[in-house]
């Protein structure tokens, strides 16, 4: 590829993101705001309307989302759903579960998706659930929440369920430079995505693929 090709992919990438932003509801935009003056960016756009196309086509009726401080991502899940189905979602820091609480309670009278909202590490939460329960399991946030999801993925997902990592370049981690592209940028979620993303790959009992979708998707189907 040459530069010009490179020029077009980013202006492609950002044709991208302004049409999926300009496409978000009032109610989103409203989210991100809040989210982002409660001292929690959001991430793409894009992304997030991603993972609600995602649930559309793969049926998904019982999700778990992990780290939900990106609250416009979990909306996107609820979304997807459709007012049905149920969604899980695990956080450690009690502002991600007051965010996505606030979101449910305007919902209420519009939605019959059942929210199971936890204060709790990934880590401890996960392998406490029903193996074989879940369509979906979608990773965000901190760096932390990445490789506990993993490990129990295999486990809680459905035959043919996806687990996505969300941010896979790690663009949008704390003390992030560069991401995954730069391989000086020693911060907590690019050290830890550098790893952890060849050893999905790896994994037999996944196909994987990588995506430059946002700031970068890894989908997962279990085998």
């Amino acid at each position: 590829m040459n530069k010009t090709s490179y020029t077009n992919l980013a202006k492609a990438w950002e044709l991208a993101e302004d049409t999926a932003f300009a496409r978000q509801s009032d109610r989103l935009h409203a989210l991100r705001l809040n989210a982002e003056e409660t001292g929690f960016p959001q991430g793409s756009a894009s992304q997030a309307d991603f993972l609600r196309m995602l649930v559309r086509l793969t049926g998904a009726r019982s999700i778990i989302m992990v780290g939900t401080c990106n609250a416009v991502e979990t909306y996107q899940l609820v979304a997807g759903l459709a007012g049905g189905g149920q969604l899980t979602a695990v956080d450690s820091s009690p502002e991600g579960t007051t965010l996505i609480r606030r979101m449910f309670a305007q919902l209420d009278n519009e939605t019959d998706t059942t929210l199971r909202m936890v204060n709790v590490a990934a880590s401890q939460f996960l392998p406490r659930l029903n193996a074989s329960d879940y369509d979906l399991i979608v990773v965000a946030g901190d760096a932390g929440n990445y490789a506990p999801a993993y490990r129990q993925a295999v486990r809680l997902l459905r035959e043919g369920g996806a687990l996505v990592f969300t941010d896979a370049f790690a663009f949008a981690g704390a003390n992030a430079n560069g991401g995954l592209l730069n391989p000086a940028d020693r911060s907590d979620k690019a050290v830890e995505l550098r790893t952890l993303l060849d050893t999905v790959a790896a994994d037999e009992e996944f196909d994987t693929t990588l995506a430059p979708v946002g700031t970068g998707l890894m989908l997962s189907i279990k085998r």
